[in-house]
């Protein structure tokens, strides 16, 4: 679990909330100090959970970081906590999303440039949640919020277990290859993107 040594209940007033460059919570409401406090407090919740991601995902150094968020300004983090816990600082789910701007192959080969592509970046559920739905419940979340589609986002170097999690919930499985390291599926470059939708 990833457990801190202060209350996270300051943060977290609803089971999930979203981050940007600014670091605090969408729900933030309080003055300079508070947010200095705060910022600081989720500083340190995403670079340990984009640790946790790193080690899941055998990689050598994390793709998410408090100051890699910070100079991003078309990147968000969606965090989620286990509110309902007796124990109130356990952070249980990151999700970071973004948008780019990238050169694409479509479904025939030809080379496209997409400009504001929605991206999966990292994500991330720690091992004892896994497989009890709550990855979907946060990946549904961020789909609501950001008004974005499965089967029209790209994701960036993703396991075999986000593959699988993609299969599972969105029906997505038919990939086109591309030559960088994202990966698209088929209905991406369609108008309604119907095809992988169930």
């Amino acid at each position: 679990m990833a457990n801190f040594k202060f209350d996270i209940r300051s943060i977290f007033t609803q089971p999930v909330v979203k981050i940007s460059s600014n670091m605090l919570p969408h729900t933030f409401r309080g003055d300079r100090r508070m947010s200095l406090d705060i910022s600081s407090k989720v500083s340190e919740i995403i670079d340990h959970l984009g640790e946790l991601s790193a080690v899941a995902q055998k990689l050598t150094k994390p793709v998410t970081s408090a100051q890699k968020l910070r100079s991003s300004e078309n990147q968000t983090v969606y965090l989620m906590a286990d509110v309902n816990e007796y124990d109130s600082n356990v952070v249980i789910g990151l999700l970071k999303i973004g948008t780019k701007n990238l050169y694409l192959f479509d479904s025939i080969g030809q080379t496209r440039k997409v400009d504001k592509v929605p991206c999966i970046l990292d994500f991330y559920i720690h091992d004892s949640r896994q497989r009890t739905g709550i990855g979907k419940k946060l990946f549904d979340i961020m789909l609501s919020e950001e008004s974005w589609i499965p089967v029209k986002c790209a994701v960036d170097r993703p396991s075999e277990k986000l593959l699988n999690f993609l299969k599972k919930y969105y029906g997505l499985e038919n990939i086109i290859p591309q030559a960088n390291k994202f990966v698209l599926y088929k209905g991406f470059f369609d108008e309604d993107g119907a095809a992988n939708r169930d």
